[in-house]
């Protein structure tokens, strides 16, 4: 699996928020966020979807 990486601004509350929470699980915050992600609806794409396709390359 590639791993790609993402950078994002918050707040230095939200930071130590989300910091002191991790070592309460004894998690890191990624795997804090990657639970949440992993926790989201996977969407349904049929032909009626709004949502944009990602563009894939012929071939």
């Amino acid at each position: 699996m590639k791993e790609k990486s993402l950078r994002f601004r918050l707040s230095e509350r939200r930071y130590n928020k989300l910091k002191l929470y991790a070592e309460t699980k004894e998690k890191t915050m990624t795997q804090l966020i990657e639970d949440w992600i992993d926790r989201l609806p996977s969407p349904k794409i049929d032909n009626s979807s709004t949502t944009p396709l990602p563009h894939q390359p012929n071939g």
